[in-house]
């Protein structure tokens, strides 16, 4: 067992709250919350917070985790260069080699940015796969049908094999977007859904021009339509949904949708900025992702909560919006429970141990006002002390525990990506 001990502990039980105290790990599960004991059971390590804040572990709830290879590859660009130009080409080079290798090194960013799992939607799906339980990180995949796909039939067989591939990994049925797949096929998906009773999930309303094209195409939004076509019926979410209209956003809250927001990657491509604030009074469940390093560049869950934050202050012209508990609720237990890991979205009894320890002591952290204001406002990477996945340190004081050097990873990365581009 693991403890932890002389610190203070945030969780989301009842509301976000701060208490101090001691959380014990046994395998992968939290099996004790609670004040401290007289009498200890043997521990294999104690670990002394020395007032530092253990936390649930930040869920990035959209990536493109491989999209690593493009980082500040194809920056400054108007999107649809970008993405035909410079991304499509390139993405199709990936081997299922070059996928293990980058997504091994995006986890490592995960890891220092204090992000325990990820809903990642890309490509060679196995070799994805083995790279993130060789790392020992929690994922769950999404599938991405559209109309490039030779086979559409192999979304089935996957989610029946990665649903029963590892603790580690889990598997959601996806469309990458209405644009890209054909009614024909987005039948298709909604009665895998309808046959597995499954939620799915998809690039929905990111950008002006794709609502204007669906709306042109269907006379509906996209939000409208997938629900028409039974896509939603249950559950699932949108990724980044920024331009939503009131149907929208009603559609989401009553049949609990959940809308992940995507801020840099939105802002980064003059996408817009989501109406987070709007969706969360409406009753929208939420959640925060990064999107692909090639659109973001960072994998940082503490831009993510800053900026989801601040943009709502500027959009609707009100300093009161954007409230820190809301924005650090989504990246925690909206995250967790978007994703379908609801035993890893809080601290307590039962729940899987997916931690982190947040560095108080740094100058950026005092004086501790309001730590749940602090880490959205003033927190950053440099102040995660410690990642845990599974009951596993993976991360620590700068130090990976992944399963290999941090630099044979970056050597055999920069190698493929000199290969590819």
């Amino acid at each position: 067992m693991i403890r932890f001990y002389n610190g203070k502990v945030l969780s989301f039980g009842g509301g976000l709250k701060i208490t101090e105290d001691e959380v014990w790990v046994d395998g992968s599960r939290i099996v004790y919350v609670g004040p401290a004991r007289a009498e200890l059971p043997p521990f294999q390590r104690q670990i002394d917070l020395k007032g530092d804040l253990l936390m649930p572990g930040f869920k990035d709830a959209h990536t493109h985790t491989a999209m690593v290879f493009l980082r500040s590859y194809a920056d400054d660009m108007p999107l649809q260069e970008w993405l035909y130009d410079k991304v499509f080409p390139h993405e199709a080079k990936l081997t299922p080699e070059a996928i293990y290798t980058f997504t091994r090194l995006g986890i490592l960013e995960y890891l220092s940015s204090g992000i325990t799992a990820s809903f990642d939607m890309y490509y060679h799906n196995e070799a994805y796969a083995k790279a993130n339980v060789d790392s020992g990180f929690r994922t769950v995949i999404c599938s991405a049908m559209n109309d490039f796909d030779a086979d559409p039939t192999n979304i089935e067989r996957e989610f029946l094999r990665f649903n029963d591939y590892h603790e580690l990994v889990s598997y959601r049925l996806g469309i990458h977007a209405e644009y890209t797949t054909s009614r024909q096929r987005m039948e298709y998906m909604a009665s895998l859904a309808e046959k597995y009773q499954a939620p799915c999930y998809m690039h929905c309303a990111e950008t002006k021009s794709e609502v204007e094209g669906c709306v042109e195409r269907y006379g509906l939004t996209p939000p409208q339509l997938l629900d028409r076509m039974g896509l939603f019926r249950y559950g699932g979410g949108g990724f980044h949904c920024t331009w939503m209209n009131d149907e929208d956003i009603a559609l989401f809250a009553r049949k609990g949708i959940y809308a992940i927001t995507n801020p840099a990657s939105n802002l980064k491509l003059a996408s817009g900025i989501a109406p987070v604030d709007q969706m969360l009074s409406a009753g929208v469940p939420m959640a925060i992702g990064t999107d692909g390093a090639a659109s973001n560049n960072a994998l940082d869950m503490f831009r993510e909560m800053y900026l989801a934050s601040c943009l709502q202050k500027v959009s609707r012209n009100d300093a009161a919006a954007g409230k820190a508990e809301n924005i650090l609720t989504m990246a925690c237990v909206g995250g967790a429970r978007a994703m379908g890991l609801n035993d890893c979205d809080d601290i307590a009894e039962g729940k899987l141990a997916d931690l982190v320890v947040i560095d108080l002591h740094r100058p950026n952290m005092q004086p501790v006002n309001n730590i749940a204001k602090n880490l959205v406002f003033a927190g950053s990477k440099e102040n995660v002390r410690l990642t845990m996945v599974n009951g596993r340190v993976l991360y620590e004081k700068g130090a990976f525990f992944v399963g290999e050097e941090p630099e044979e990873i970056y050597r055999q990365a920069a190698a493929l990506n000199r290969s590819i581009l």
